[in-house]
């Protein structure tokens, strides 16, 4: 299976992208729990948490279904490190070619952020499996349905940054494929508990606009 065939299966299951800043290793377990049983099938642990690699290689072992990997992912050594530890999903606030061509030669899924068509554009050519649209506070939806006029037919465009149950359903009709979900899903002094209604109420929102 391609990353791309891979990525798009996660996305038809639930277009979410659970983004755990700051998780630890010792709760990676009971926080990944808490999100398969929601039926989130996309984790991201970015590499500025607490040994980050470790809780990557828990969750690659314990939730083989899941699709994990890392976020802020800026070097092709950090690539290869985040293969070697489990990882399969690659994502960076910015466009590195070298970081997209090493992902695309190890097989992984990668999403690259950026903000113009030049970006997005150049980022597609290097081989990105999708897009992220980052900071999505500055990329409103009109700007994403532009986005989609110009792009290659079928580009996965996820916004990340502020989304919310508010404003999934505008970001949806405009043509996003998918969301990536941080600080409102998930913080470090959460509880496991706390996670998973979280992650069900986004859950449930997500599921109304794919159905409407």
């Amino acid at each position: 299976m391609t990353a791309h065939t891979l990525f798009k299966a996660a996305l038809d299951k639930l277009p979410l992208v659970a983004i755990l800043r700051g998780l630890r290793p010792a709760e990676a377990e009971t926080v990944g729990m808490a999100l398969t049983d929601a039926g989130w099938p996309s984790i991201e642990v970015p590499l500025n948490s607490p040994d980050p690699l470790q809780s990557i290689a828990t969750l690659a072992t314990r939730f083989p279904q899941a699709l994990v990997g890392a976020g802020t992912v800026t070097t092709a050594a950090q690539v290869r490190e985040v293969h070697e530890a489990g990882g399969r999903l690659i994502v960076s606030p910015h466009f590195n070619a070298a970081v997209v061509r090493e992902a695309v030669r190890l097989g992984l899924v990668c999403l690259p952020g950026v903000m113009t068509a030049t970006e997005a554009f150049a980022a597609l050519d290097a081989g990105a499996t999708g897009l992220k649209l980052f900071p999505a506070e500055m990329i409103p939806p009109a700007a994403v349905k532009a986005l989609t006029a110009v792009l290659p037919p079928g580009t996965l465009l996820l916004p990340v940054g502020g989304i919310s149950p508010a404003n999934l359903a505008a970001y949806r009709s405009a043509g996003a494929a998918g969301f990536g979900i941080g600080s409102a899903l998930y913080k470090p002094d959460m509880t496991p508990d706390q996670v998973r209604q979280n992650a069900m109420t986004f859950a449930a929102d997500c599921a109304g606009i794919m159905r409407a």
